[in-house]
């Protein structure tokens, strides 16, 4: 079966995406890029690097642009569903969604009304199962934005490894929070994967931070060998 991947650039899609692989053809990437910082289903920071993932991992990606305003952004996700079922023929598609009913079901809806079958490989999944999965599993994830307490600006731009899954466990137990940031806490861009033919090297960066809130932008990086 050929299946689209919604595809962000942080590591539940990416992980989502290597599960799909494993079992059925991946035929395309699909990006919804929104110019909404605070949008209720698409992640935000440095999605349009989305692209450089897709040439890392030598898939095409289907790339559609939104405003971004609540429901209505849903219209242009149906469109760029459209648009990669019309030009790769995908039968399915892929999500990286864990909790988030709001996300899971609108995307049901949608493949639905398009007689194309959802595939949710991280739903309900183990959180403590799934980051030492993507930890050990060859994944290089770093932290591109924060948006909860107690995560300082320090955390921008940290990579996500063992010694800071600690640190995420014990402020999980503390605070309350999802271990894989999937309730808004954390959001990632990921610089290499098992499938990427090339790893991602970030050349410039900077970082913005207040009042717990913070995001790390990617303003150059290029693909090297691995």
């Amino acid at each position: 079966m050929k299946l689209g991947v919604l595809f962000s650039g942080g590591k539940d899609s990416l992980f989502a995406c290597h599960r799909a692989m494993q079992k059925e053809e991946v035929a395309c990437l699909i990006t919804v890029v929104s110019r909404n910082e605070e949008s209720y289903m698409f992640h935000t920071p440095n999605v349009r690097l989305a692209a450089l993932q897709a040439e890392a991992a030598g898939l095409p990606l289907v790339e559609v642009e939104t405003a971004g305003e609540q429901e209505a952004e849903l219209l242009d996700l149906k469109r760029a569903i459209l648009l990669a079922r019309d030009k790769y023929a995908v039968e399915g598609i892929v999500t990286g969604a864990i909790l988030s009913v709001y996300q899971a079901t609108r995307i049901q809806r949608i493949c639905d009304d398009l007689d194309l079958w959802c595939f949710n490989p991280l739903w309900h999944a183990d959180q403590e199962a799934y980051m030492e999965e993507l930890i050990g599993g060859g994944f290089s994830v770093l932290i591109s934005g924060v948006y909860s307490y107690p995560f300082d600006d320090s955390w921008l731009g940290r990579m996500i490894d063992r010694e800071a899954l600690d640190e995420l466990r014990a402020i999980a137990e503390k605070c309350g929070i999802t271990l894989t940031g999937e309730g808004g806490e954390l959001e990632t861009y990921v610089l290499d994967a098992p499938f990427f033919r090339r790893r991602i090297e970030v050349e410039r960066a900077s970082r913005t931070y207040r009042n717990y809130r913070g995001t790390y932008r990617i303003e150059q990086a290029r693909l090297v060998e691995k």
